[in-house]
């Protein structure tokens, strides 16, 4: 019987949580960031991604990751879970430092090698999302967008679905890899897994 490959990302752990860009590890070696509205599931990929239910945290309350939150990998390669953006019940002003936050580090964190966006297969891009998209496109920056929840529809749906937004994708002539994803049937995770550590590499 054919052993299964291990799973690169299984060693990652937390570093360290930062308020601020400028409190993170140096800016160098190779990282990849996630992001995603607070609502789309991207604690729950990351935890799928590495193995490890609880890695990152998960909430029935969207919003929880409300820093930047660091995850080294044993080579010293780095996973970073970007503030959940978009939760109404954030004061604005919490909002407003995320926004800020995260501009400031995808324009300045040289050592990023590619985003990870996570985004509801059940719903259109958010203004959120087409705003990373744009912005990678215009940055030269690799991105892989997890259409995520993709359990809660048919094959058939997430399929047609998944076309939706490759074309969305095209007509802007962005540049993203598409994946239907589910962090609890286990949809796309192996393929998602892949993509990430292309991009570390």
């Amino acid at each position: 019987m054919q052993q299964a490959s291990p799973n690169p990302l299984r060693g990652a752990a937390f570093a360290l949580a930062a308020h601020r860009p400028d409190q993170l590890p140096a800016n160098s070696g190779a990282e990849v960031a996630f992001a995603g509205r607070s609502n789309a599931g991207k604690s729950s990929a990351i935890n799928a991604l590495t193995e490890q239910g609880r890695l990152a945290r998960t909430s029935a309350t969207p919003g929880r990751t409300q820093q930047l939150v660091v995850f080294a990998l044993p080579d010293g390669r780095r996973l970073v879970d970007l503030p959940g953006y978009g939760y109404a019940k954030v004061p604005a002003a919490l909002r407003d430092h995320w926004r800020q936050a995260i501009d400031t580090y995808l324009r300045n964190r040289t050592c990023l090698r590619g985003l990870v966006l996570i985004s509801d297969i059940r719903h259109a891009l958010a203004e959120f999302d087409r705003q990373m998209l744009a912005f990678c496109a215009a940055s030269g920056l690799p991105c892989v967008v997890l259409l995520s929840k993709a359990d809660k529809l048919s094959r058939a749906q997430a399929r047609t679905r998944q076309r939706d937004v490759d074309r969305a994708i095209a007509e802007q002539a962005w540049s993203a890899q598409t994946i239907a994803f589910s962090a609890t049937a286990g949809g796309g995770v192996a393929e998602a897994r892949a993509a990430v550590m292309a991009l570390l590499d």
